[in-house]
């Protein structure tokens, strides 16, 4: 009988009723990211593994271009430089599956532990609620790229410091490790020094009076603190200047897709959603302080501004608003602050995703698409061993990947604003001299442009050059008289 006890007794710790609504919502958004096979889609993919490649076998960090003829041995900070190690890292182990996986457990970990945030103060259909929402509006940029890497990071940073300010404390020093963290994985952790200046007025407008000035001294020295551990990075004051760059750019960043402004020429899931919001704000009475009125204009202006910044308005505008919103209503938590999944909960999950990312992998092929991997077009070029290749900006990553010296690629830092611009001008034909000013200024002998390009049509009709190759995805031209 005790044998039989245990065996049902072990049966029952590894029973489906057992697995919380969050970690059944984080199972969900990986599978369905998995499937989903747009992790891929950006040819940026490429020469962020190529970097990490690079770190890894040289046991060193870049500090200057070498990739592109056009800016070799200038200074480059890869800010990103901890995210692009783990994707070489997981590339070499198993492929184009292992970026793939490691980009698709950071979305899986964000989204469960979202849920399980707003868990702890509403019901635990409201938070589901929330987070597909948050994951629907967040998708179109799911990539693998190093900000997926820091999405679960970001969640954690802004609700310890709203937890802090909702106690009129200081945050944990503890928080430090994760923006240090986060200065390693992606440029985007000054939006998290940032979150600490807002959280500091929330936390100050609360505060009794007479607790202000030293409740204003702690969260100063955990600001000061927090940007010291910014720069605990191999480019130590480097990181947060490198980061700075590409809010400098200017013209050029209505120029890439994602840092373009939202777009409400037809109506689409964004728009609805601010709408949405505003309706259920108006009729429900929802009453913010005005710090916390701040911080939502601010996500707002955010998202509306750049198009990137859709998932930071649609992960931390539920987290700003949860308490204020959760107290009015008087909802009722979905599980304890301290309630989670018991260990042989987690490790049965982990093996069966595990075994089914597995079975997956061997069935199905992960790659990225031809659109960005034109290794047709690029034998093609090759096997006319160019010394000077004009690139399409899609192609820069995969260009890189060949070890082929690129005109521009996705570092818009370091291309800089005038440049990206002039080049953006002469490939649309807006300006045919500047074009056949690049030919002539670098003494270009091969041009990799993709079909839909204007400047296409123009080097099939002009002289000394011919078109080499062509298909789909590219159109190579190389030249036959100097």
């Amino acid at each position: 009988m005790s044998t039989e006890a245990g065996t049902i007794q072990r049966a029952k710790a590894f029973s489906l009723g057992d697995v919380p609504a969050w970690l059944w919502l984080g199972i969900a958004v990986y599978a369905l990211v998995l499937i989903g096979g747009w992790l891929l889609k950006d040819s940026d993919t490429y020469w962020q593994i190529a970097v990490g490649q690079w770190i890894l076998d040289h046991h060193a960090l870049p500090r200057v271009d070498i990739y592109s003829f056009t800016k070799t041995g200038e200074p480059w900070t890869s800010s990103s430089w901890l995210s692009q190690v783990l994707y070489a890292v997981s590339y070499n182990l198993v492929g184009w599956i292992g970026p793939v996986v490691l980009a698709a457990t950071s979305i899986a970990v964000t989204f469960a532990l979202f849920a399980h945030i707003l868990g702890r103060r509403i019901p635990a259909t409201y938070a589901v609620a929330v987070a597909i929402a948050a994951l629907v509006l967040s998708m179109g940029h799911f990539l693998a790229r190093p900000h997926v890497l820091v999405l679960p990071i970001m969640l954690a940073w802004a609700y310890g410091l709203m937890s802090a300010s909702e106690r009129g404390q200081a945050p944990s020093p503890w928080l430090l490790l994760l923006i240090a963290l986060w200065a390693n994985l992606h440029g985007g952790f000054v939006f998290g020094l940032v979150l600490v200046g807002a959280f500091a007025l929330d936390a100050l407008w609360n505060a009794d009076r007479t607790q202000q000035r030293s409740l204003a001294l702690r969260w100063a020295a955990f600001g000061v603190a927090a940007l010291a551990a910014c720069c605990v990075t191999p480019y130590g004051w480097g990181s947060i200047l490198a980061a700075r760059k590409i809010l400098d750019l200017g013209e050029l960043l209505h120029l890439i897709y994602e840092w373009m402004p939202a777009n409400f020429s037809k109506f689409g899931l964004f728009e609805m959603s601010i709408l949405a919001l505003i309706a259920g704000a108006l009729y429900g009475g929802v009453k913010l302080t005005p710090p916390r009125i701040a911080l939502v204009l601010g996500l707002l202006h955010m998202a509306l501004s750049h198009v990137r910044n859709v998932e930071i308005f649609a992960l931390l505008l539920p987290i700003v608003v949860l308490a204020p919103v959760a107290s009015q209503f008087a909802l009722r938590p979905a599980w304890p602050a301290r309630a989670g999944a018991s260990m042989s909960v987690m490790a049965a999950v982990i093996v069966l995703l595990s075994g089914w990312t597995w079975l997956l992998a061997i069935n199905t092929t992960f790659a990225p698409p031809e659109s960005q991997s034109p290794s047709a077009a690029v034998d093609a070029l090759k096997a006319h061993n160019p010394k000077r290749v004009l690139n399409d900006l899609p192609f820069g990553g995969y260009l890189i990947w060949r070890q082929i010296p690129v005109f521009v690629d996705g570092r818009a830092e370091l291309y800089g604003e005038a440049f990206d611009v002039a080049y953006y001008r002469a490939m649309q034909l807006k300006d045919v001299n500047q074009f056949l000013d690049i030919l002539r200024t670098w003494d270009i002998d091969a041009v990799l442009l993709t079909p839909h390009t204007p400047a296409v049509g123009l080097l099939d009709n002009i002289s000394g050059w011919r078109r080499a190759y062509a298909d789909e995805n590219a159109v190579l031209h190389v030249r036959t008289t100097h």
